[in-house]
């Protein structure tokens, strides 16, 4: 599964992928069937996927409502499979601190109305070390793997060439890390200082962008790219979230021919990688 770069890309240098395309190879729905969740700070979406990545049906979604506790959350992924056809496995990709299937950190559903908002404490215990992956797998009646949405989003569109680095720019920020196409461990850069004595997240968060808008958002995302380049080295950057489109490309200097921007529907389509083997860091 790799990503389809479009040919009328904007400017040399910077791909834009446009959708995820699935593996040619093989009969369509081939199984096993998985189930791919992709856990937002806004929509919860799902969709079943065949062994090669085609799709069995429909994507679904509802909104994410707060707050948010993980009972409910189980229980509202649980009813979007039932609208799904029947698969043999369960992905989720999740916003926050995941480790061997447990929650360490769920910064948008430990808040009472979503992102940037007061922090509840009874939440913030509740989702601490909450494992999710047997939630989901008792609830939904298969087994389930559950990692970082970048992490997820990344799987499915990185090209296993070097150190390859990946931003998602959403309701919040993300990033994962590959080496030769391998998952490495996952850095929650999201919660560490960036600017001004304040998060990454805080910094580049949908909230934020809202306030600020999109030409100053902008001049963020271009220190963090710089950031992330001097810390990393990285052979290759890719950036996804709904935010994506909105970066201001003819501002990003020589950087810019080692950037691509993926389709949002990556996080779907990653949910196969989280059963090969050969990642570490997902189990």
């Amino acid at each position: 599964m790799t990503g389809s770069v479009s040919p009328d890309a904007a400017e040399p240098g910077f791909a834009t992928v446009d959708s995820v395309e699935a593996d040619s190879a093989g009969p369509a729905h081939e199984r096993p069937y998985t189930l791919c969740i992709d856990v937002g700070g806004t929509g919860l979406k799902a969709n079943v996927l065949g062994a090669t990545g085609t799709f069995v049906a429909d994507r679904v979604k509802i909104p994410t409502t707060y707050p948010m506790p993980p009972e409910l959350m189980v229980e509202k992924l649980t009813g979007l499979a039932r609208k799904l056809p029947e698969a043999d496995r369960t992905s989720c990709g999740f916003p926050g601190m995941v480790r061997n299937g447990h929650v360490l950190s769920a910064p948008h559903f430990v808040t009472k109305s979503g992102p940037g908002t007061q922090i509840v404490p009874e939440l913030l215990e509740s989702w601490s070390d909450f494992d999710l992956a047997s939630a989901l797998s008792a609830s939904i009646g298969k087994p389930c793997r559950v990692a970082n949405d970048a992490d997820v989003q990344g799987a499915a569109v990185v090209q296993g060439k070097g150190f390859e680095a990946v931003v998602t720019l959403g309701t919040g920020f993300g990033t994962a890390f590959f080496m030769d196409g391998r998952l490495l461990p996952h850095f929650e850069f999201a919660h560490q200082e960036f600017r001004q004595g304040e998060t990454f997240n805080q910094q580049l968060g949908e909230p934020v962008r809202k306030k600020i808008g999109d030409k100053r958002w902008n001049k963020r995302v271009q220190k963090a790219i710089a950031y992330l380049n001097a810390l990393t080295f990285f052979d290759h950057l890719f950036i996804g979230g709904g935010n994506a489109q909105r970066i201001n490309r003819r501002d990003l200097g020589a950087v810019l021919e080692r950037i691509t921007v993926v389709d949002n529907s990556a996080g779907i389509f990653g949910g196969i990688r989280l059963w090969d083997e050969h990642h570490i860091a997902v189990v």
